[in-house]
């Protein structure tokens, strides 16, 4: 049996468990036409798909460019994997919860409040937001502190694109998102399993980490809402819990942000929650992962990277203590 490796000796998926949507290789072909081609292609491309948006508020097509600098060696997850298995307690704390139950989230018309210290605090609506800066695709890898991961294209651009329209203060140390907490639009906003509205943080150098994406799409579409629509932010060097879905609100504040999870259990969820296989959740181990897809007969463990496999942001925790900050 052949079994592909990646140049890191990481073994990948077989060809029989990637079905990714026919659509989204659609467009692969046509990336790869203007890849040898036009830029400008691309641009015209892009704008069609966010006129396309404006017009329709669904899962527009985006148009965006694969930026080859930020792709993963893995094989792209299913998109039926991607959009039917999700943590998004809004709408229930069952894996299938989100899927079934997020049609009640109306993403438009939507706003997101920047404030706090910034010299330039400001509200964007949704279309402001996909016109702030080129998208471009993204095949990231997704940890989950649960044990479980994907790989996913997602659609955005650098958070520190508009970090830098608001211009922090020098008393900017953190940034704090707040999810949307509607019980009409959510019915999970009843439950007392967590403290509502779902809040996370991160350092500011983090937040302005090229690798932060300010999100709005995935698979070359907008955000399905159980994926948190209509934008979210992904970090992928850390759990997946830490990439706040359907933000209202971004904050810049002094303090370090009290975050959802760390409040409800702060020896099991730290503020940095970076991905590390040396530290453990007290009730399970982080040293291996299961990629989602890869189950039944032949499914194989994985071994979980430091950093989510995204060396390049070790230099923001230089000198601390990974095992007390975690």
């Amino acid at each position: 049996m052949l079994i592909q490796r990646s140049p890191n000796g990481i073994e990948l998926p077989f060809s029989s468990e990637i079905t990714p949507r026919a659509v989204f290789e659609s467009r692969r072909r046509f990336i790869e036409q203007i890849a040898a081609g036009s830029i400008a292609g691309a641009s015209l491309l892009a704008m069609a798909g966010r006129e396309a948006l404006a017009q329709t508020g669904g899962n527009a097509k985006l148009g965006a460019r694969l930026n080859p600098a930020y792709s993963s060696m893995d094989q792209p997850s299913a998109y039926k994997d991607a959009t039917t298995y999700n943590n998004f307690y809004e709408f229930g704390t069952d894996k299938a919860d989100p899927a079934q139950n997020a049609g009640t989230l109306k993403p438009r018309p939507w706003t997101v409040t920047i404030e706090g210290e910034v010299k330039k605090p400001m509200t964007l609506d949704l279309d402001a937001l996909l016109k702030l800066a080129p998208l471009e695709e993204r095949v990231y890898r997704l940890r989950c502190v649960e044990g479980w991961s994907m790989v996913i294209p997602w659609i955005g651009y650098s958070l520190s694109e508009l970090i830098k329209k608001v211009e922090p203060t020098g008393n900017a140390k953190y940034v704090e998102f707040v999810s949307l907490a509607d019980k009409k639009q959510m019915p999970g906003v009843g439950s007392r399993v967590l403290t509502w509205p779902y809040v996370e943080g991160l350092r500011i150098d983090e937040a302005n980490h090229p690798l932060a994406l300010l999100t709005l799409g995935m698979y070359d579409e907008t955000l399905p809402n159980q994926n948190g629509a209509p934008v979210r932010i992904v970090l992928p060097w850390k759990y997946g819990f830490k990439s706040a879905k359907s933000i209202v609100k971004i904050r810049f504040v002094k303090e370090q942000p009290r975050t959802a999870w760390n409040l409800a259990a702060p020896s099991e969820y730290g503020f940095y929650s970076n991905v590390n296989p040396n530290v453990d959740h007290p009730r399970w181990s982080q040293a291996s992962e299961r990629r989602i897809g890869e189950d039944g007969f032949l499914a194989r463990k994985r071994k979980t990277l430091m950093f989510n496999g995204y060396n390049d942001v070790a230099s923001l925790y230089a000198g601390m203590d990974l095992k007390k900050f975690f």
